[in-house]
């Protein structure tokens, strides 16, 4: 598997117990659902290594996982911190029009005017809905470091076109 097809879908938080289990911080929007993608794939630093996950709990409002072969508390806790990582390949398709995050990352955006507001950086989730990250480019008139841009379709979101990596958006450039 290959760095580039890698998908971040959580990371090992503290050893729990003796007998080498871990606390699981999961990134999918539902804590259980980090369960339906394997295999996993442990990274701390430079070093991957593979692991098989051979049961699972909740546990207050988080996970805890067994790995196989992972016995020893003090064995397990070489892995915290470390980044869980699956092949972007087991993850579902999404319908056409709808895109995860990954893919918004790194698109221009542009008015309906035509007037480059920047990059997408980053995304946020407030509740209502997300937000797009966009940092401005350096020349902007508007001296905005960055602007954030609530991902509303055919509100403020016009188009998204993954082919040129571009998303047309409703909105004033001074704000």
């Amino acid at each position: 598997m290959s760095e580039e097809n890698k998908i971040i879908l959580g990371k090992i938080g503290a050893v729990y117990g003796v007998k080498g289990w871990l606390k699981v911080h999961s990134f999918t929007d539902e804590t259980e659902a980090i369960l339906d993608y394997f295999p996993w794939s442990l990274k701390l630093g430079n070093k991957v290594q593979s692991v098989e996950i051979t049961d699972w709990r909740k546990h207050n409002k988080g996970l805890i996982v067994k790995a196989a072969g992972l016995d020893d508390r003090d064995v397990a806790q070489a892995l915290v911190g470390s980044e869980i990582l699956v092949s972007e390949a087991v993850l579902p398709k999404l319908p056409e029009g709808e895109f995860y995050w990954r893919d918004l990352i790194g698109m221009n955006v542009v008015t309906t005017n035509g007037y480059d507001l920047g990059t997408v950086s980053d995304m946020m989730e407030t509740g209502a809905n997300d937000i797009l990250v966009v940092k401005a480019n350096p020349n902007d008139g508007f001296s905005k470091k960055e602007r954030l841009i609530p991902y509303l379709f055919e509100q403020v979101i016009i188009s998204v076109d993954a082919n040129t990596k571009q998303i047309c958006v409703d909105w004033d450039p001074g704000f």
